[in-house]
């Protein structure tokens, strides 16, 4: 029997479902995520508050956690049924991971959970049970021009793609697009769980970290009333980036720094995913429009900052430098300026082959 067909099968994810921060300071945050973007408060303390978007009907889709060092604690996937917690643990032991299994109640709002940290050094947890929260779809006095509605999707920072992209693909997780050069170098790769272009993504670079968190909106008015809100507010130096529409991913997007530098994107109107034979889109690494179809230049903050990660114990896990080239070596001084894959703009991305 080969190593593959002896490891025991990955749990059936069924999408991501909450991410963990800590937080410096729980009121700023509070007001940031609460006030500024409208995220409903499921429940609260002196130490942890817990959000969730307007669609959503499980307790939590954000954790904010009162702590010395701002950092991402955990990233949280719900499985299809209370047995794949048990084939988590078993699949995470074969890989040698450091595997915890914490009673109901270890997080509020939530069953049992295994909690491991994962071949590529992220705190992942695994649940299924959870306590039902009114789900507000039609509560339209609670909504707001601004209307973030649920947890899209994670991106964390790794050294190394390729592995990563195989861990991935092992655990389960389609994926739908990625970045490439010539050469084959893989500089960035978007995973799938759900129906839409992904639930989490690698980004190539000194790892692991948290490059940032997603929440949806409907529409891309949405994320322009936020803009709006920024301005009226005189809070506009948390923009980082955007608005603009991605080429990967075709989606609008706007990205903001909280109070403590973590990355939150806005995000709306990707595309569907769930065919078996859904083609994988390939993107140059030369062409700009594949991280803003507009040519916009990207800001250098966006591919050197993300937060860093804790281990099961809540320590900083040490960050590794990628070897292979980042995509910030090919691309200040060439984004938004001028197509640099020899044959323009038509050249520039293939769906459902390989560079």
């Amino acid at each position: 029997m080969s190593e593959d067909n002896a490891r025991p099968a990955p749990p059936d994810i069924v999408r991501c479902a909450y991410l963990e921060l800590v937080v410096s300071d729980l009121a700023a945050s509070r007001e940031f995520y609460v006030d500024v973007l409208g995220l409903v408060v499921t429940e609260e303390d002196e130490h942890e508050i817990h959000l969730r978007g307007l669609e959503e009907f499980i307790h939590h889709n954000l954790v904010l956690r009162a702590g010395p060092v701002p950092a991402t604690a955990a990233f949280g996937f719900r499985v299809r049924h209370p047995r794949e917690l048990d084939r988590a643990q078993e699949y995470y032991r074969a890989l040698g991971c450091e595997v915890r299994r914490e009673a109901a109640g270890f997080r509020r709002g939530v069953g049992e959970v295994v909690r491991v940290r994962d071949p590529l050094g992220f705190p992942y947890e695994f649940f299924h049970d959870v306590r039902h929260v009114p789900r507000l779809t039609w509560n339209y006095e609670r909504h707001g021009a601004g209307a973030i509605v649920r947890l899209d999707h994670f991106n964390q920072v790794c050294p190394d793609v390729t592995r990563g992209a195989r861990y991935l693909e092992d655990l389960g997780f389609r994926r739908t697009e990625d970045i490439r050069d010539e050469e084959g170098v893989t500089y960035a790769a978007w995973f799938a769980r759900k129906d839409t272009v992904h639930d989490t993504a690698l980004t190539g670079g000194a790892g692991p970290r948290m490059h940032h968190v997603a929440f949806a909106t409907h529409e891309k008015h949405n994320i322009l009333y936020i803009c709006d809100k920024l301005g009226a507010l005189r809070r506009t130096d948390v923009i980082e980036r955007g608005p603009g529409r991605h080429g990967v991913s075709n989606a609008f997007y706007l990205y903001l720094r909280d109070p403590d530098g973590h990355r939150v994107e806005i995000y709306t109107q990707d595309y569907y995913t769930g065919d078996p034979d859904n083609p994988l889109v390939t993107w140059d690494v030369h062409d700009n429009q594949r991280r803003d179809w507009w040519g916009s230049p990207v800001v250098p903050s966006w591919y050197n900052e993300a937060s860093r990660v804790l281990d099961l114990d809540g320590e900083p896990v040490p960050v590794l430098e990628r070897e292979e080239s980042r995509e910030l070596d090919v691309t200040i001084g060439a984004d938004g300026f001028s197509y640099t894959r020899k044959g323009g703009p038509a050249e520039g991305f293939k769906v459902g082959t390989q560079l």
